[in-house]
């Protein structure tokens, strides 16, 4: 095969991107090249012209001389900007495009030379949501579906000699009933998709002889590994081959296996006889000894697969090229997943394919810097979500041993009508063809696993409209669709799994259809301890499904928090976290995965888990966190530039490599002058510096999560640094945070605020009680603020702890004025009296603060003053009648 790939200077000069005729010669493969037989591969990267609208512009003819100049891939949507606090470079001010519409791109090129014996393809890796394409204003074809590759024969349409015109109309509106991408999957999901030709277009040269162009977009050969046995592996392989040549073909299919060192390590040759206009398969095997197997991350090895078609005098026709791997999955019910027998815990992250600087437009470096990323994590696996992705990640996947979960766009719904009955036959059809694209297209890739059906489809009538309010009628059971979707797979595959994702089973909803049941194998969605419920609800959970289906393999498939880069808590145990708002610290993010990785790891019926998401990415159904537009539940920021702190977790758990981490990095400005220290660290000794000084060391960690209780921090700048004593080196990680004078030696403390407000600290330092607010905050949709008399310190006030608590504040001996705020949220004089004890005196008694307001939701302060003879002070809320309440503590020294 010949690849011409031109730079864009060259490519401007041969495409010429001006209307106009142009004397540039056409670009042509070498004559041996073409005697060969090899393909000819034209990248049409450069010299497109675009514009958004939907102007007719299939005619050669039409000028487009004011449209933009663009590089192809390329997308006109740029999503999701964060706070500028939260300092993701080149997020502030940039450009932002949410259009979702019809877009057009021409291109005018002068193609390879090709002789009457050849065919020309044009070759489109994606096109969103869909794509109709014109050459010299003759309609070639026209494809839906906005993430797989598909090919048109330009044969007849080509001007071999001279200038082409190639015009590409684009449309990525969002499916409404009626329009033109009504029928285009996905219908509904919690991302943004993007518009345009945000993958690769290219120009193929056969000869009218060749393996097969038009199988779905597939490669036309088909290799699977049938047996492995004593170190000897069976390979079959499937060759299509079709022929528009004049007159019947004698000829025979070459295939050969070839190691890395060059040697041929199996060999098989077919004769054929190919009619004119015909299409025939032919079935190899392959008989490797002494094979080398394709075993993950531990041992990603690839050998080469050459297939050949040559006629009955051997001259070559065409030849096609890939990577084979040679290995067998088998997931285990009870003991989870296997790679030719040897057993591999499978721990990853989901992925979505935009990025911010490109969005879906990605390039292969771009790619490869997130796999890069990914693997520094020590993922050993991806769940490529929620759409089929292009092929630079599979092949990185293959290169580096990642296994692969691909799935289609079937998210959240399958119809349109407000009746929401059975998928109409259109969609049903998208459904097949996406899911047959998916398969041939990335048959040959050893990474893959496991073929995806549906993503959430189980919601019942609390489906999100999304993420607003549920629908109001129940949709139909989507059982028989995902049937003849699986039994598809089953046709198509025999080697691979189907599966799907839920979301909602056995969490108590209503009329909840119970889909996994559809598949051999189940992935689950479960948001425990955001969402819903508690973090250690998980395990039980899913116990519970393993019970339900004992011989069906069960995996999560989804779990995690949102993570805001410049949003911190002092106490992630200390109030509300907003799953829908700006209440989402970093460090409950951390918490969260700190907690739940444990309980995963260990059930090993669970064969994979698959943590939610490895990066921020756009979606314009959220405002939250410190961002707008974007799910900040990744790991790593949507620049991918930024690894938050529960990055780090994982990658001392997985990767093997020396890891140690000092938490909260981006909590510069520190709110108490004492705080507990945590730092991930995998290494078998830790110490911890403050200043210089040595606060300690510690053995291997709990969980590998280290932590210093209680250190005191100075006025000004404090330098802290943990050191893990591996083997053969010291690793170091430091941070720097700044502690204000006025913070020094008081504390200032919004009670039962996760976030606190200006001014304050966190909710921290309490036992018992519980956290609650004066407002509501629906999910996804602004908070309703409860009037607070006075209305200026609203954001303080409205938090509260409640209960029969107490707090134990790490304070130097001394006299102290302890400043108590109340505001009553709901109840009448009387109903709520309760004591305030400091150190075990009684400071305030019988206080009733509804009483006392005067009036609903009104400020009550109250200030005492203490001598503390010890290195606490011990604040108790102790009820009388009701439940204790206290708003904001505020401990300074006394003069």
């Amino acid at each position: 095969m010949v690849l011409i790939k031109h730079d864009s200077l060259a490519w401007m000069a041969l495409a010429g991107a001006c209307l106009f005729p142009s004397t540039t010669p056409a670009v042509a493969a070498s004559p041996a090249q073409q005697a060969q037989g090899n393909r000819t591969v034209v990248e049409l990267g450069d010299g497109w012209r675009f514009r958004k609208g939907d102007i007719p512009a299939q005619s050669p003819e039409f000028d487009d001389r004011d449209w933009s100049n663009v590089t192809v891939p390329h997308t006109w949507n740029r999503v999701g900007d964060y706070d500028a606090a939260a300092h993701v470079a080149g997020s502030s001010g940039r450009q932002l495009d949410k259009y979702m519409g019809v877009a057009w791109y021409r291109l005018s090129f002068v193609p390879p030379a090709a002789g009457p014996d050849k065919r020309i393809w044009l070759e489109f890796d994606a096109a969103s949501r869909t794509a109709e394409v014109w050459l010299n204003g003759k309609r070639l074809g026209a494809h839906a579906g906005g993430f797989s590759r598909f090919r048109f024969d330009a044969t007849d349409a080509i001007d071999k000699g001279g200038r082409n015109y190639l015009a590409v109309r684009v449309d990525n509106s969002e499916p409404q009933s009626g329009n033109a991408t009504a029928d285009t999957l996905p219908l509904a999901g919690d991302f943004f998709v993007q518009g345009g030709l945000y993958r690769p277009v290219r120009l193929i040269v056969t000869d009218a002889a060749h393996f097969s162009m038009d199988d779905f977009g597939g490669p036309g050969i088909y290799a699977r590994t049938k047996s492995i046995a004593s170190r000897t592996a069976t390979v079959s392989v499937v060759a299509k081959l079709a022929s528009e040549r004049t007159g019947p073909l004698q000829g025979s299919v070459v295939t050969r296996l070839v190691a890395t060192d060059g040697k041929i390590a199996a060999r098989s040759v077919s004769p054929i006889l190919l009619q004119s206009g015909g299409r025939v398969e032919v079935s190899q095997e392959l008989t490797v000894p002494d094979a080398h197997l394709w075993q993950g991350t531990k041992d990603p090895y690839l050998y080469s697969l050459e297939t050949e078609l040559r006629d009955g005098k051997g001259r070559l026709l065409d030849r096609t090229e890939q990577p084979l791997g040679i290995r067998q999955f088998r997931i285990d019910p009870d003991k989870g997943f296997f790679i030719n027998g040897e057993h591999v815990a499978l721990h990853g992250v989901g992925l979505h394919q935009d990025s911010m600087e490109a969005g879906w437009a990605m390039t292969k470096s771009q790619i490869a810097d997130r796999i890069a990323t990914i693997r520094d994590m020590g993922a050993n696996t991806i769940r490529l979500t929620h759409y089929q992705h292009g092929e630079p990640i599979h092949d990185l996947a293959d290169r580096y041993g990642l296994v692969l979960w691909d799935e289609i766009a079937l998210v959240t719904a399958w119809t349109l009508d407000k009746a929401q009955g059975a998928a109409p036959p259109e969609i049903m059809a998208q459904a097949r063809q996406q899911l047959v694209e998916l398969i041939r297209q990335n048959y040959n890739h050893p990474s893959v696993a496991l073929w995806g059906i549906a993503n959430e489809v189980d919601f019942g009538p609390m489906r999100p409209d999304f993420l607003g309010r549920g629908l109001k009628v129940s949709p139909s059971d989507p059982t028989p669709m995902l049937e003849e979707l699986a039994a598809i797979v089953r046709n198509e595959d025999p080697d691979r799994a189907s599966t799907l994702a839920t979301c909602c089973e056995d969490r108590g909803m209503p009329d909840v259809p119970i889909v996994a049941n559809a598949v051999p194998v189940s992935g689950g969605n479960r948001y425990f301890g955001w969402y819903y419920g508690k973090p250690e609800e998980v395990g039980p959970h899913f116990d519970a499904l393993h019970a339900k289906r004992p011989s069906q393999p069960q995996a999560i498939t989804e779990y995690g928090a949102g993570g805001a880069l410049s949003i911190h808590t002092d106490n992630p145990l200390g109030g509300p976290f907003d799953m829908g708002g700006h209440d989402q610290p970093e460090e409950y993010q951390s918490w969260l995965h700190e907690k739940t990785w444990p309980i995963l790891e260990k059930r090993p019926y669970l064969f994979a888990s698959w943590l939610w998401n490895a990066f921020d990415f756009a979606t314009v159904t959220r405002t939250e966190g410190d961002a707008k537009d974007i799910n900040t539940k990744g790991l790593v920021s949507y620049d991918g530039r930024t690894r938050k702190d529960a990055f780090y977790y994982y990658r001392a758990h997985w990767s093997g490599q020396p890891t140690v981490h000092v938490n909260g990095r981006r909590y510069v400005q520190r709110a108490y002058p004492t705080t507990d220290i945590s730092v991930y660290s995998n290494a078998p000794r830790t110490k911890l510096f403050l200043n210089g000084k040595e606060l300690g060391e510690q053995g291997e960690c709990d969980n590998l999560v280290c932590v210093w209780s209680d250190v005191r921090l100075s006025a000004g700048t404090n330098r802290v640094e943990a050191v893990g004593s591996f083997a053969d080196k010291d690793v170091r990680d430091a941070v720097t945070w700044n502690l204000d004078a006025s913070r020094a030696s008081g504390y200032y403390i919004d009670s039962g605020a996760l976030v606190a407000a200006r001014g304050y600290g966190s909710d921290t330092f309490f036992k018992g009680g519980s956290a609650g607010s004066t407002d509501q905050h629906p999910r996804g949709r602004p908070a309703v603020l409860a009037p607070i008399v006075p209305d200026e310190e609203h954001a303080q006030l409205a938090t509260f702890r409640e209960g029969d608590f107490s707090y134990r504040l790490p304070v130097e001996p001394g006299r102290y004025s302890i400043t108590l705020r109340f505001v009553e949220p709901r109840v009448a004089p009387g109903e709520r009296v309760f004591d305030v004890k400091a150190n075990g005196k009684t400071v305030l008694a019988g206080l009733d603060v509804a009483r006392e307001a005067g009036a609903p939701s009104t400020l009550v302060a109250r200030t005492v003053t203490v001598d503390v003879t010890g290195n606490a002070l011990d604040l108790q809320f102790v009820p009388r009648k009701g439940d204790a309440i206290v708003s904001t503590i505020e401990v300074r020294p006394s003069a």
